[in-house]
């Protein structure tokens, strides 16, 4: 089985990922089931505006679309800012709007069959808000959202320290990362033994 993380943190690297500490440990859960992970960091790619998979030279997203349809589960890591997913965020799923009208060798939409989780840090409130907007667009795509299979790490209402500055509050996002990534691999599973029908033609 294999999984794709796309790291929407709007720094560069080699600037420390407070998103991408995070998402670790999500890996850490998938790779401990026997899952191959790859991670794409969008701030050091060159990812365009648009919908559609691929806009020509330069466009780094068809080389992340291919392996996102090369893989059963996909994990969308954001930060938060102003209470919304990052703008590489919102990027990733418009660039995975093409999909919706690409379909498989048994007419479905591509999406079908794999599954999707989120992971959110910040050190403000909004995490259910950015983890809700995110899912939603994922189901559109086709994508399936187990139960819980997101986590977060926020302070709450108001300015504070990052992940990486604080231990505060690691152990509950640690446990239900554990607990995501459990579950994206169960789905994942099921979804291999019994796939979705395609959709009525009528």
């Amino acid at each position: 089985m294999k999984a794709v993380v796309l790291n929407c943190t709007l720094k560069a690297s080699p600037e420390p990922s407070n998103t991408g500490a995070l998402a670790a440990v999500v890996v850490e859960g998938l790779e401990s089931r026997g899952v191959t992970v790859s991670t794409f960091r969008l701030a050091d790619l060159k990812v365009p505006p648009g919908v559609a998979t691929d806009l020509g030279d330069g466009d780094d997203w068809p080389g992340i679309h291919e392996a996102i349809l090369d893989s059963e589960i996909l994990v969308l890591a954001t930060p938060t800012w102003v209470g919304r997913p990052s703008s590489l965020a919102q990027r990733a799923l418009e660039r995975m709007d093409a999909m919706i009208s690409e379909t498989d060798d048994r007419g479905r939409p591509v999406a079908f069959d794999r599954v999707a989780g989120v992971v959110v840090t910040g050190n403000e409130d909004g995490a259910h808000h950015v983890i809700s907007e995110l899912c939603g667009g994922m189901m559109d795509i086709g994508f399936t959202i187990p139960a819980q299979s997101w986590t977060y790490w926020h302070l709450g209402p108001g300015p504070g320290p990052n992940y990486l500055d604080t231990e505060q509050g690691h152990d509950w996002s640690r446990s239900t990362g554990h607990t995501m990534a459990a579950n994206l691999v169960a789905v994942a599973s099921a979804l291999a033994a019994a796939p979705i029908p395609a959709p009525p033609s009528s």
